[in-house]
């Protein structure tokens, strides 16, 4: 085990705010989360976090770099309060929430997964797909599955998915892990896209639309300013701040938050859900 001081951290509503979708909360308040490479165990006790995993190298910087833990978000909270002095009953509610640094291929399946399903089929698939393609490890005596690499994802046909009842989505995802294998997606130049570029280079791939593209940008390459306007955003921005219609609530987010646009839809979200 290790010793982290972490800060502000939230970890549970940094864990359970709809980010990733393969852990498991356990009884004793920990959360045990499936990694790239590795299973951990995080447990929070104040100022500290207390992790354990199946592998030890350079855990401390993994973790660090996992739940952003580098950087100053007592900044980024203080300068959104300035920008709209309504956030503060929002980040009030979401004390310590970070935004994970997933990596792109695991994030990119789970986002394309995700659209029109619920969390619960999400992490089945996401599972699934794992328990058949990917490496087995045993951790505190249970056995977890790590995400397949891009070569084992490549050997997954039509009929494949459909076991890991990934529904409709199984074609976009067997053309859109055919386009990473084949390098016309390439996931590792996205990191140095604007955020326009990188929305219209995503969305250019069957199955990738504006939601799943701002997911995937948010979540895994760190672009504070991109955010999906979907059914939730649309209800709280008519309810809290009288806005109705997607141009609209962008224009507003856009000229009010600026470059943390999608931190504020975060927090946003994660206050209502603590409601």
């Amino acid at each position: 085990m290790i010793k982290i001081k972490c800060g502000n951290i939230g970890l549970k509503n940094t864990i359970t705010c709809g980010q990733i979708f393969r852990y498991y909360e356990e009884l004793d308040s920990s959360y045990t989360i499936i990694l790239s490479d590795r299973i951990v165990n995080i447990k929070q006790i104040d100022d500290y976090l207390y992790v354990n995993s199946n592998n030890n190298d350079n855990l401390e910087t993994i973790i660090k770099e996992y739940l952003d833990l580098n950087r100053d978000y007592d900044t980024i909270i203080n300068n959104i309060k300035k920008l709209d002095n309504n956030m503060s009953k929002y980040l009030d509610k979401s004390i310590g929430l970070r935004i994970i640094k997933q990596t792109p291929l695991e994030c990119i399946i789970s986002y394309v997964i995700s659209q029109n399903n619920s969390v619960n089929n999400i992490r089945n698939s996401l599972n699934l797909i794992s328990k058949y393609y990917g490496k087995e490890v045993i951790f505190n005596n249970k056995k977890y599955y790590l995400f397949p690499d891009i070569n084992k994802l490549s050997t997954i046909n039509l009929s494949d998915f459909r076991k890991c009842k990934v529904g409709f989505r199984d074609k976009y995802l067997v053309d859109i892990i055919d386009s990473i294998k084949s390098g016309r997606l390439n996931i590792d130049l996205i990191y140095s896209m604007s955020s326009k570029d990188a929305l219209d280079y995503l969305m250019s791939f069957k199955g990738i639309g504006m939601k799943v593209a701002s997911c995937i940008l948010l979540f895994a390459y760190q672009k504070y300013d991109v955010y999906p306007v979907d059914t939730w955003v649309k209800k709280f921005m008519e309810s809290e701040y009288n806005i109705i219609g997607e141009k609209n609530i962008r224009d507003y987010t856009e000229k009010t938050f600026r470059e943390y646009s999608g931190l504020a839809i975060q927090y946003m979200f994660n206050s209502k859900r603590n409601l």
